[in-house]
């Protein structure tokens, strides 16, 4: 019998809440992370630093300074960090309209939480940039606007039970092994594979442990940004010491015409799909090895504009080694493909045109003392399948881009020295 894949979703979305339900009554234990759980610290020379926020994500090598903590009056008592980096790229067969060489600030950004209490809530806000494979380079400026605007995450926290956590705002997506910027990952720029994904989303989460090893979340939200709350994610994690395997599922119970006809970069029209993912991560001394799977799927439907139903298909391997005194070697190789060709009336869901795909190779040293980090993305795309104009090199005939990046940086918060 064959079911509709968003009637699936639903129903793992309704045996999750249930679950959290039942497992609300058990004894309580540490407040589920809200997307994959941070990895080992690395190995350096001095013990590592205490997680920044609580809400905090770090999926590479990097290391968070402490927050500075302070009383904040009728605010509460408040914990804060920042982040200023620096941004330069050079690359070979650019697009029209994206050049060679560039220099930006790439992130300026403060995060504020209250992280105690019943009531809780988090803000990041300032500048920031997106980097992204094969994609032409935004500025900072751009990013902004174009994107999430100037406080790109903010929301409220219910802290209704030592295991059970509601939040309302804007959220960081529960979908995928890559976070949204440059500084939370292993690489500087994103992959090909996230590119398919959402990454900020407004509305509901609930977050739930559910016994010694497994915590589940669950959201009601506006998927691509799409100010339409037509979408439901859910992720549940089982960690058992060096390991982890995380699901993510996602996909919009409705359609929403307003997808690819904005101007808004963030809406895309894969809002009208739906995704799955499998991630796992090993996480043990030096060593983090991540691989993940991925699938998303934009249905046929005439009333959205989409003619025929397209797929991408993807996945992804990082590995990161931290030798001593701060010095750490993240890699990451990734594959996607998409249905379809030019002549059936399939999406471009991949950008080289409709069933076309790619594979990346990126490699990131990294070396970190403090609060200051420098590291550089060697990377080369390869698309595959692609349409002619569709892909690199002034007449986009090009199938190959080669991308060498720095990233200089900046992390505050509290002095390490101090008491």
């Amino acid at each position: 019998m064959n079911m509709n894949p968003n009637r699936i979703l639903q129903m793992m979305a309704a045996t999750t809440l249930a679950m959290a339900l039942v497992a609300g009554a058990q004894e309580p234990v540490p407040p589920a992370p809200t997307t994959t759980p941070a990895p080992a610290p690395a190995a350096t020379d001095q013990p590592a630093a205490p997680a920044p926020l609580s809400t905090f994500v770090l999926t590479g090598p990097l290391q968070w300074l402490p927050p500075a903590t302070f009383d904040a009056g009728p605010l509460g008592k408040l914990s804060v960090n920042g982040i200023v980096t620096g941004f330069s790229v050079f690359q070979n067969n650019s697009v029209p309209g994206d050049d060679n060489a560039q220099a930006t600030l790439s992130n300026g950004q403060v995060f504020i939480q209250k992280a105690d209490g019943k009531l809780q809530y988090y803000i990041q806000a300032g500048v920031y940039t997106m980097p992204t494979l094969s994609v032409p380079f935004l500025d900072a400026q751009h990013t902004v606007s174009d994107f999430y605007g100037p406080v790109p995450v903010a929301y409220l926290k219910l802290q209704a039970a030592k295991n059970t956590q509601f939040l309302i705002g804007s959220l960081p997506t529960l979908m995928g092994a890559e976070s949204t910027f440059t500084y939370q990952n292993f690489n500087i720029e994103r992959g090909i594979v996230w590119n398919q994904e959402n990454a900020i989303n407004r509305g509901i989460q609930v977050n739930q442990t559910l016994g010694k090893y497994l915590s589940a979340a669950i959201s009601w939200n506006d998927g691509y940004y799409s100010n339409r709350y037509s979408w439901l994610s859910g992720s549940a994690t089982l960690t058992k010491g060096h390991h982890s395997l995380l699901y993510d599922g996602m996909g919009n119970l409705g359609q929403t015409a307003y997808a690819g006809q904005s101007s808004h970069l963030a809406t895309p029209v894969q809002n009208n799909g739906y995704m799955h993912a499998v991630i796992y991560t090993y996480t043990k001394g030096p060593w983090i090895v991540s691989p993940y799977f991925q699938y998303g799927k934009l249905p046929a439907n005439a009333k959205v504009g989409v003619a025929k139903g397209t797929s991408a298909t993807g996945g992804a391997i990082n590995v990161s080694y931290a030798f001593k005194s701060g010095f750490s070697l993240p890699v990451r190789f990734e594959s996607l493909t998409s249905s379809g060709s030019t002549t059936d009336g399939s999406v471009n869901m991949v950008g080289f045109g409709a069933g076309s795909g790619g594979v990346t190779f990126t490699a990131t040293p990294t070396y970190q003392k403090g609060g200051m980090y420098l590291r550089g993305d060697l990377a080369v795309v390869h698309a595959t399948d692609y349409t002619a104009g569709a892909a690199f090199g002034k007449t986009g005939t090009d199938a190959n881009q080669f991308r060498t990046v720095l990233e200089f940086g900046f992390i505050f918060g509290k002095n390490l020295s101090e008491k």
